[in-house]
This record gives structure tokens, sequence and C-alpha cells, in this order.
């Protein structure tokens, strides 16, 4: 009985996979308002009634996909408590904590970015989608303004850093925005754009060599 169960379980867990998968690539493809449940079922091998039971509705489902894809699972653990971003808190200097950061940054911005950009157009549309994320505060924010308190305390930091000044440093070259006007507009390489960005932001965070 309790393998049927976990057989079950798994079968579940997978044809949620599938229709988060579907609906992120017609999404961003077409756009929200321009997709419909059948297209995302069709593409994820399902019922449309399937949808509604797993997800209720086309705006929860959009909720559920930006918060995996933010994760890059349908774990609930914060961004805060996972392990590449306890690196960044954890590491004995600055020039680590950067270090870190830049790679889990990088694994997210290749699942989010474009997911961003369609949910600020469809926001700006939709009020429905704009009740999803009520809270004004963006939690990309928050996640970058913990990682520059943690870089600014530690040894070489630049020197008086503040660490407001740290967070919207990080909140601007680590944004969306600017990964895909260089990756995807300008083509780079995600490994390019994280050699760029750790550069960028050495020159500005870091205390200079050898001091």
């Amino acid at each position: 009985m309790a393998e049927g169960k976990g057989k079950r379980g798994g079968k579940a867990l997978e044809t949620r996979r599938r229709i988060i998968e579907a609906a992120g690539a017609l999404f961003v493809e077409q756009g929200y308002g321009a997709t419909k449940l059948q297209q995302i079922a069709d593409r994820a091998g399902v019922a449309v009634q399937t949808i509604y039971f797993v997800f209720r509705n086309k705006p929860s489902l959009l909720k559920e996909l930006v918060d995996v894809a933010i994760a890059g699972d349908d774990e609930p653990v914060p961004t805060l408590e996972r392990p590449w971003f306890t690196e960044v808190t954890s590491a004995p200097t600055a020039e680590a904590a950067l270090a870190a950061l830049l790679p889990g940054t990088r694994a997210t911005l290749e699942r989010v970015a474009a997911l961003a950009e369609m949910v600020r157009a469809a926001a700006a549309t939709d009020p429905e989608i704009r009740e999803l994320w009520p809270d004004r505060t963006d939690p990309r924010y928050t996640v970058l303004a913990a990682a520059a308190k943690a870089l600014a305390r530690k040894p070489g930091a630049r020197p008086g850093l503040p660490a407001d000044e740290a967070a919207d440093i990080l909140y601007a070259v680590l944004s969306p925005e600017l990964f895909l006007i260089l990756t995807r507009d300008r083509a780079w390489p995600p490994a390019q754009w994280e050699r760029w960005a750790h550069d960028t932001l050495r020159s500005q965070l870091l205390a200079p060599d050898g001091t």
C-alpha cells in the first residue's frame, strides 16, 4: 500500500512539474494573456481539468511557476536559507562572498529573467496579476540586501562601504533587465555575463588590491 501511494505521489509531482514547465515556456513565448490553459495542457500532455485540479486557475499557476523558478525546485526553503546563499553569508572574506554570490545569482537569473519580464508586462494590464504579489518590496532586493550587509562587514570590503549602497549596486548590476540585455539581446554566453558582473562588482564593492 505504501509503495502504491509513493508511486502515485511521484506521478502527481511529475505531472505538476510538466505543467509548470509547459506554462513557463508558453508564457514567455506568447505572453501570459495570449496563452490558454488548453495550450498548456496540450504541451504538458494532460487534460485541462488536471490543471484546474492541481492549480485551481491560471493566476495561481503563474504564481507557482514564478516561485519554483526563483527557488529552482518546489521545496519550501527560502532563498536566504539555501546552501548557495549561506555560502555568501558565511564566507570568510568579501572576495569569497562575492565569488559565492555570482554563480547562484546567475543560475537564478537564467531561470527567472525572462519570466520576470513577462510578469511585468502582464501586471501592467491585469490587476489580478498585480494582486499575486501585494508586497511592494521586491524579494530580489531583500535577498541582495542581506548579501550586501554580510559582504560589507567582511575583510576585504571597500573601506567605509555602506551596506545600503552595496545593496543598491548589487540590485542594479544583477538585475534581470541587464541580464537579458547582455545574454539575450547581445548574445553574451551566461558565463561571460558572470565574469563581467564579478569584475564590475569587484571594482565597486571590494578594497583595491594591496590595501
